[in-house]
């Protein structure tokens, strides 16, 4: 999954709740989200802003589904992680044994896990709570660029309480 198919396989309500916490606690992410959005659905700025938040959020929502916004949709959901929900990003990578600083991965590209602690990993993770930004977080991270991890994108193709090994 690649990180506009992220968005366009969230639901319009996730997708408010998302783009209201990047507001709060990253507004220029979110202002910089409504620029791109204004620009691929060729409306003026000024009329998106204008708009109630959760149709502003429904419009950056689709602009980020289009294979055209990969890149900027692969922005917000790692700066949704680190500035809205930076604990479960540490819990996800001290749980792989991932070095980092604070969620910020200290190698570049990550050398895949073996498939028996990366399923371990999957599962503890996906168990602890039932915080749907659990399983987002699941698919932004495999969706970044910097990993390409056949056994996670296996993994996240099984529903949540099954096990493809």
């Amino acid at each position: 999954m690649r990180p506009h198919q992220v968005f366009a396989a969230m639901p319009p309500e996730r997708a408010a709740a998302f783009f209201r916490g990047l507001a709060e606690s990253a507004p220029g992410a979110f202002q910089q989200a409504l620029l791109a959005a204004s620009a691929a659905l060729k409306s003026r700025p000024q009329y998106l802003m204008k708009q109630p938040f959760d149709k502003r959020a429904a419009a950056v929502r689709r602009a980020l589904s289009r294979v055209a916004a990969d890149t900027i949709a692969e922005e917000m959901l790692a700066v949704y992680f680190l500035e809205c929900r930076k604990e479960l990003l540490v819990e996800w990578l001290d749980g792989l044994g991932i070095e980092h600083d604070s969620g910020t991965l200290q190698e570049t590209v990550p050398a895949e896990p073996t498939a028996v602690k990366l399923g371990q990993a999957v599962e503890t993770f996906r168990r602890a709570d039932d915080d749907s930004d659990r399983e987002l977080l699941l698919r932004a991270f495999a969706a970044q660029s910097a990993i390409d991890w056949p056994a996670l994108d296996a993994l996240l193709s099984s529903p949540p309480g099954t096990s493809s090994s």
